[in-house]
């Protein structure tokens, strides 16, 4: 298992009240640092998004007949880590507050 998975399962998925200065603090205006967190949880959830279904190809069945439908236990585990997760909107809070992630504002080019 990676680090980034050993952070991201070591996240709690459920929604936890924030301290909201403590997120100011980090660019010096709130929407700021709600605009960067929430740019790099739409990158998260692309990469988590192409992951499994990367993932979940392997178990494709292309054929079009009812009767072959089976379930395997394996692509069940997958699913089931993947929806135990928490979502990229705390992942990406996690990052940010942790200073992991890079940004700039695009007048500092």
């Amino acid at each position: 298992m990676s680090t980034n998975k050993k952070l991201v399962s070591s996240l709690n998925p459920l929604i936890e009240t924030r301290d909201v200065a403590a997120i100011k603090g980090k660019t010096g205006n709130l929407y700021e640092s709600i605009v960067v967190a929430s740019k790099r949880a739409n990158q998260i959830n692309i990469s988590v998004k192409e992951e499994l279904h990367r993932k979940l190809d392997d178990f494709a069945n292309h054929t079009d007949t009812l009767e072959e439908v089976h379930e395997n236990k394996e692509q069940i585990e997958i699913s089931r880590f993947y929806e135990r997760m928490a979502n990229p909107a705390l992942q990406s809070l996690s990052e940010f507050m942790n200073d992991k992630i890079y940004y700039r504002k695009k007048d500092q080019e």
